[in-house]
């Protein structure tokens, strides 16, 4: 079996609520996205998923990504893992990209970057660190954390440039899976919300 890589998004913020910029701000889950984890932990204790017996699970180490996990009941299978924080957002933490586009009017993120915090070449390494761990051996692998990360991660599976990721949104709670197709690597399921709906 050739692995894959389950992402799971953390639960809704009042940060993310907002549209704010939260990267290295530890940011509780709201009831909103506490519930929204519950719902994904039990979407994948069912069918097809079936509880993921002999995957290999880490969290980012931010409350709302572990929190997220062991509200989906795998916090006690899961390893923490600093490569999975949320891009350091440097002097725009806590900004909406309203905010930024103020002070700079042509500002696109994955493109322009920002100052004082992490590059995109240091952000597509980190995304590269997990694609080379998840691909490491013959088992699935289920990570949960953020979404500018996660999306990293998705490019980077694909072998696109990490600006990629700004064609690949992705909501708070979703669940993706990157796969292979004919033998390539290729997005399986993506920003699937269907546990949050109903």
């Amino acid at each position: 079996m050739a692995p894959r890589i389950l992402l799971a998004r953390h639960g809704q913020t009042e940060w993310s609520l907002l549209g704010k910029h939260t990267g290295r701000t530890d940011i509780p889950l709201l009831e909103e996205g506490r519930r929204g984890a519950k719902l994904l932990g039990e979407r994948l204790h069912r069918g097809p998923w079936g509880g993921l017996d002999g995957v290999e699970i880490r969290t980012s180490p931010l409350a709302r990504a572990r929190e997220t996990c062991e509200l989906a009941g795998f916090g006690d299978r899961a390893e923490r893992w600093d490569t999975l924080m949320e891009w350091d957002y440097g002097a725009y933490e806590g900004m909406t990209p309203a905010e930024i586009k103020a002070i700079r009017p042509d500002w696109f993120i994955w493109r322009d970057g920002v100052p004082e915090g992490e590059t995109l070449r240091q952000l597509s390494d980190r995304a590269d660190e997990v694609v080379e761990w998840a691909r490491s051996a013959d088992r699935d692998v289920l990570v949960f954390a953020h979404g500018h990360i996660l999306r990293s991660i998705g490019a980077r599976w694909l072998g696109e440039d990490v600006s990629f990721a700004a064609r690949i949104h992705l909501n708070p709670t979703s669940l993706s899976v990157l796969g292979w197709a004919y033998g390539d690597p290729a997005i399986s399921r993506w920003n699937d919300t269907g546990h949050l709906e109903g």
